[in-house]
């Protein structure tokens, strides 16, 4: 599940992930603590997803060319819930 690491991409910055779940249940709930955690620290990711997996990009803040230390801890916090949803 954990293959891939953000990728830090530029025009616009951004880092992107791809997450893959065994089961829809498993990416359901990572979907729902990932909602949660969005609305706790105010950032709300570009997500699409389908059966089986998630793809997740975090953009830099309107009028930056830089991502934000912030913006890279809600991006390692997404890791932790992915970690737990996966049972560790």
């Amino acid at each position: 599940m954990m293959k891939q690491q953000w990728q830090e991409r530029q025009r616009p910055a951004r880092l992107e992930r791809r997450y893959e779940f065994a089961e829809y249940s498993a990416l359901s709930d990572f979907l729902e603590s990932a909602a949660a955690l969005s609305e706790e620290v105010g950032f709300y990711p570009d997500m699409g997803f389908g059966r089986d997996y998630v793809n997740i990009t975090i953009h830099a803040e309107e009028g930056s060319g830089i991502l934000d230390q912030d913006r890279r801890l809600f991006a390692q916090r997404l890791d932790e819930l992915c970690m737990a949803e996966a049972g560790g």
